[in-house]
């Protein structure tokens, strides 16, 4: 008889740890809200970029030095700010599914999502300007615009999540609030037209107006197609189609973990890995033909 209680005892108590360590697995922070590998694929590259930028800082730093290019110095310094705040973005993402944490939620995400559009307006805003001014006037020029740009996009942001509610960064289980993916598929919508307008007239013939670097046309080409999936995922969406909140979602992944690495390879790699100190020469010739950075090129003549 004793024997028989000790099993039913020994029954009881199995399952009970085995709930009690899933409920601990499950309130842990990784494993929240999208899952543990949805924030893993986020958190892992964010991460290895900021360590890679780190591991670099100090030789980065010596060429920013001699190079004396405002131009890179300004896109290096942001390229950390946005770095950081976008791993701490990333690493937060059980703040999404914490209705306590809904204000700092949108905060971080406003802020997050506000320096990385940033990023890509003054980049293609600069590049766009060929050789119209000189590399500190353009550089001026591109941070008043574009800082115009993303201000009324924040305003905007702001009133439709502080002043009308709408969840604009909160994706959880949501699939049919139709003013919130109205707003992101205008905004996509916009975007797309953007990086598609530019793609349409370098294959016309007013491409001379255009810069002459390959690599700029392959980075526009990959925002294009981004953008344009996140589109149709916000179509779907909208029209309550589960497949539209996933395929959402992957875009995210790929934007949030791997668009700034594509940024630093795309335009600044080939300045801090060429060896010697006139990196400002070999970078410049290759930019001349694109027609900006005339300012530090002239320097050298």
């Amino acid at each position: 008889m004793r024997e028989l209680v000790e099993i039913a005892v020994d029954t009881l108590t199995v399952p009970s740890k085995e709930r009690v360590y899933e409920n601990r697995l499950s309130g842990w922070w990784l494993f929240d809200c999208h899952g543990f590998w949805y924030n893993i694929a986020l958190i892992f590259p964010s991460f290895l970029f900021l360590v890679y930028l780190g591991l670099q800082a100090r030789k980065t730093y010596t060429k920013l030095c001699h190079g004396r290019s405002y131009i890179i110095i300004s896109y290096y310094g942001l390229l950390w700010i946005v770095s950081v705040l976008n791993l701490v973005w990333c690493s937060l993402q059980a703040w999404e599914c914490t209705p306590a944490k809904e204000l700092s939620w949108n905060l971080l995400s406003l802020f997050t999502a506000s320096g990385m559009l940033f990023m890509e307006i003054s980049l293609v805003t600069f590049l766009l300007q060929g050789n119209d001014a000189s590399g500190l006037e353009a550089l001026t020029r591109t941070f008043v615009v574009s800082g115009i740009i993303v201000g009324v996009d924040i305003l905007l942001k702001v009133i439709y999540v502080f002043g009308f509610g709408v969840p604009l960064f909160i994706d959880h289980n949501e699939t049919t609030n139709r003013l919130k993916w109205g707003l992101w598929i205008f905004y996509k919508l916009l975007l797309t037209a953007a990086y598609g307008s530019i793609l349409f007239i370098h294959h016309s013939k007013w491409r001379e107006k255009l810069p002459a670097r390959p690599a700029f046309y392959k980075y526009i080409s990959v925002m294009f197609c981004l953008n344009a999936i996140a589109l149709f995922a916000c179509g779907f969406a909208a029209n309550g189609v589960g497949f539209g909140i996933w395929l959402n979602d992957l875009t995210v992944i790929f934007y949030h973990s791997l668009y700034l690495p594509l940024l630093y390879v795309t335009f600044l790699a080939d300045f801090f890995q060429e060896e010697g100190f006139h990196l400002e020469n070999v970078y410049y010739s290759e930019m001349k033909d694109a027609g900006f950075f005339d300012a530090d090129w002239e320097s050298y003549e």
